[in-house]
């Protein structure tokens, strides 16, 4: 759901402005987390031309771009099969795993796996994966975020994020959840505030229109 000013009482007036200590964190814009997946959210695709326009605006300033992706063992924990809550999805190789083919996704973009190892259920994008180290190398100390919120993991994110001190800035325009209901998504996005983020739309930073 694309939340309007109105709609985002609770907004930081403060939003920061990406520059080079800045990245983008792109999560979980993989096919089975798309409509036709085995975990669709319902109308995520809407948000991919709003997703490329950040992508580009980075991209074209050099700034990190990182991408995180479930890349699950065939027998992991969380799936049917090995009594997990879950269908199987994005299993290693599969093309449920792989990004929407419609993401201008640049040359170069590092990729961070999670959910690699089979008794292990990794929630936050931070949870057994490389991402708080890599951030450290880019020099990040400020996170913008979006992407697909399935099984709670962008919230999770944007917790751990907080907690590591990074400035954390959710780009609302750009984030699918697939609650149901607009007071659930502003709920949603609510807490995500009551955590330490800030929230943000495209028009809010310094971002050439298309």
């Amino acid at each position: 759901m694309k939340l309007s000013k109105d709609s985002l009482a609770s907004r930081n007036n403060a939003i920061p402005q990406p520059d080079r200590h800045s990245a983008l964190l792109l999560v979980d814009l993989q096919n089975d987390f798309f409509p036709g997946g085995t975990l669709s959210i319902p109308e995520a695709e809407v948000i991919i031309p709003t997703i490329n326009r950040y992508i580009r605006h980075f991209s074209r300033n050099g700034w990190p771009i990182l991408a995180t992706r479930d890349w699950h063992p065939p027998n992991h924990c969380s799936f049917h099969e090995q009594q997990g809550p879950q269908p199987n999805h994005c299993v290693q190789g599969s093309r449920g795993a792989q990004f929407h083919s419609e993401l201008v996704l640049p040359p170069g973009m590092m990729v961070i796996s999670k959910g690699t190892h089979p008794k292990k259920d990794s929630s936050s994008c931070f949870e057994e994966s490389s991402l708080e180290e890599r951030l450290e190398d880019f020099g990040t100390n400020t996170l913008f975020i979006l992407g697909l919120g399935a099984s709670e993991c962008l919230k999770k994110t944007v917790a751990d994020a907080c907690r590591l001190k990074f400035k954390t800035v959710i780009l609302t325009d750009a984030v699918k959840t697939g609650l149901q209901t607009p007071a659930h998504s502003t709920d949603y996005f609510q807490d995500l505030v009551k955590m330490g983020g800030v929230l943000s739309l495209a028009e809010d930073l310094d971002i050439p229109t298309p």
